[in-house]
């Protein structure tokens, strides 16, 4: 069997005036969902929950927003770049949290769905990482989509049940993972 070529992906941080909403215009967030984890009584149970997740005009705007604000505050945002085109990013926010302030809070890591399964938030995930530890970070924290796949991914990435909720992230998202991932 032939293994496709790897494609060249470049990284970078992101400062606030490069994120706009043109940024993402060769970026496709859509990930067709199926099952997703719930906690039912304490267990974790896959259930049926099919919808397509995709992004607005109005999303990304507030994601553009987001992500300044992240960089702007002393956080990071790292862009995954083919040809020019950022096809994946993550970011960490700043300051530490948690009962002994040893988390940093990975808001977000995300794959253009053309490229996923190849790498990209692999390495992603691991540079924020050694990132996230040169802070200060003993853990990232993250409020994670509750999609079979999504959790798998992170599961990969050595990831497991926050030991310490955030309790802003459970209500805003009722339905996310909360994970953590030692640094």
């Amino acid at each position: 069997m032939e293994h496709p070529a790897k494609i060249p992906v470049q990284f970078a941080p992101l400062r606030p005036e490069d994120i706009c909403l043109e940024l993402f215009g060769d970026f496709h967030r859509r990930q067709a969902v199926d099952l997703c984890w719930r906690k039912i009584d304490g267990c974790w149970q896959q259930k049926p929950d099919p919808f397509i997740d995709d992004w607005s005009q109005e999303d990304y705007a507030f994601l553009v927003s987001c992500l300044q604000n992240t960089v702007r505050t002393g956080g990071l945002v790292l862009g995954a770049f083919v040809d020019g085109r950022l096809k994946g990013f993550a970011s960490v926010e700043p300051g530490l949290f948690g009962k002994n302030q040893e988390y940093l809070d990975l808001s977000s890591i995300h794959v253009s769905e053309e490229l996923r399964g190849q790498g990209v938030g692999r390495e992603l995930f691991r540079r924020v990482k050694e990132w996230a530890k040169a802070q200060g970070a003993r853990k990232l924290y993250i409020s994670a989509h509750s999609a079979v796949e999504t959790q798998a991914f992170y599961k990969a990435m050595g990831c497991a049940e926050a030991e310490e909720y955030n309790m802003a992230h459970v209500e805003k998202e009722p339905f996310d993972c909360q994970l953590e991932c030692l640094l």
